[in-house]
């Protein structure tokens, strides 16, 4: 059984941790790569989550939507 998919707000989490964790300089450079990589998935997560809800938004609010 696989693991539910985290919630928007998890994902935006552990993005500002990872990018957190970049600024902080500290890490060596095979590990920035992999956060590098890590938060750009999670950015295109992000965008795609809100990308989907704003298109919920507009089908819930379209005026010619069906009662």
């Amino acid at each position: 059984m696989s693991a539910p998919e985290p919630s928007f707000e998890e994902l935006q989490r552990e993005l500002a941790a990872t990018v957190a964790r970049l600024e902080q300089g500290d890490v060596a450079v095979d590990e920035a790569i992999a956060l590098w990589r890590r938060g750009e998935e999670l950015y295109r997560l992000c965008v795609a989550r809100l990308e989907a809800a704003g298109l919920q938004i507009e089908e819930l609010t379209a005026p010619d939507r069906p009662a």
